[in-house]
């Protein structure tokens, strides 16, 4: 199937990792020019580098999405590099985990402005243009847990449900200039972070890790865990012509393992 997406700029979030990497090699695989953000400069040149290999145009640039104010500029940067950007995909990473009782107020606030702040503040700065030409996705990735809380998720749970009702409300103010916003949540899959819950879990009520691991493997339908690359897929796919009247939604990539309606 052909996505219809060659040529657009896409701009990832978070690119240096499993699920962001995964999703800007679906992009490039398609022909998208690939603007690649991540804090972490060392995993970004990877991820560049790979990329690159197989041909991709892309443009990598360290973004600390806690620099608010400095947002403007490096978009700017990425867009001189590689035009407009068409396909935005929000992508931060997750806060440490924590119950949600009794956290500081200057820690709710530290992560909101990383992972909801930024990522309206951002998502303002394409807009225009996207409205302008007509077309533009906003695919925003957040967490099961905004479906069915995760314990000891506190901060996540919380935060990322707000981009849940942003993402909903911003749907219905762009879609007649032909612009989309949807939500992409992951279940269980097999990335580095997946593994330090994990590691944390099994830490905390004194079991195996790889029991820990087979609990969760009890309790997908599937059977397993899910590939990074089964992930990029489906965003590569929503952010494609072939998905221009699906919007406002929650998609869940997670082989059945939310137990939830």
């Amino acid at each position: 199937m052909d996505l219809g997406i060659a040529g657009r700029t896409a701009l990832v979030f978070g690119a240096g990792g499993g699920l962001g990497g995964a999703i800007a090699t679906a992009l490039a695989r398609e022909g998208a020019r690939v603007g690649l953000a991540d804090i972490n400069g060392d995993a970004l040149a990877r991820t560049e580098a790979r990329l690159r290999e197989s041909g991709a145009q892309t443009h990598s640039i360290e973004w600390d999405l806690s620099d608010i104010a400095g947002a403007a500029a490096r978009m700017a940067r990425v867009q001189s590099a590689l035009g407009p950007v068409d396909i935005l995909v929000n992508n931060t990473g997750g806060p440490p985990p924590s119950p949600v009782a009794g956290q500081p107020a200057d820690t709710w606030q530290s992560h909101f402005n990383s992972m909801v702040l930024a990522v309206i503040g951002i998502t303002d700065l394409v807009l225009p243009a996207m409205t302008e030409r007509g077309w533009g996705r906003v695919i925003t990735s957040t967490s099961s847990g905004v479906i069915a809380p995760i314990p000891n998720l506190g901060l996540s749970n919380t935060l990322r449900s707000a981009l849940v009702g942003w993402s909903k409300t911003l749907a219905a103010e762009v879609g007649r200039a032909g612009v989309t916003s949807n939500i992409v949540l992951p279940g269980r899959i097999a990335t580095d972070r997946i593994r330090f819950l994990d590691e944390k879990r099994a830490e905390r009520e004194g079991l195996a890790f790889e029991d820990v691991v087979q609990q969760s493997t009890d309790s997908i339908p599937l059977g397993r865990y899910g590939q990074p690359s089964e992930y990029g897929d489906v965003v590569a796919f929503l952010a494609s012509e072939r998905a221009s009247y699906l919007t406002g939604s929650v998609f869940r990539i997670d082989g059945g393992y939310i137990n939830a309606v």
